[in-house]
């Protein structure tokens, strides 16, 4: 089953993170495993607050990656570009499909 872990968090630093992100992407590239989609949402509500949004194939490649040494230098990396602390939604994906 399909797993999706929603980040929420707030940042003045998002050029920053962007880039950062990116390095890890190209990083990670010839890697198996990891996510394998992400969208980044920007909350139209409230100011420099953002979400997220990173796929997995399934919870077990999920925690993983969590497990990966990079992936927790990467963590703390963003952390510091933060705003307070982030929240963490844990799905599981019941369904899914583009809608026309």
């Amino acid at each position: 089953m399909k797993f999706v872990q929603i980040i929420g968090f707030e940042t003045e630093r998002l050029d920053e993170m962007r880039q950062l992100l990116q390095e890890a992407e190209q990083r990670s590239s010839d890697r198996t495993g990891g996510p394998t989609h992400r969208m980044l949402l920007k909350d139209r509500d409230k100011p420099n607050h953002y979400l997220a949004l990173i796929e997995f194939e399934s919870f077990d490649e999920a925690m993983r990656n969590s497990d990966d040494p990079e992936t927790a230098k990467l963590a703390e990396q963003l952390g510091a570009l933060s705003v307070g602390e982030r929240v963490y939604t844990n799905c599981d994906v019941l369904e899914s499909g583009e809608l026309k």
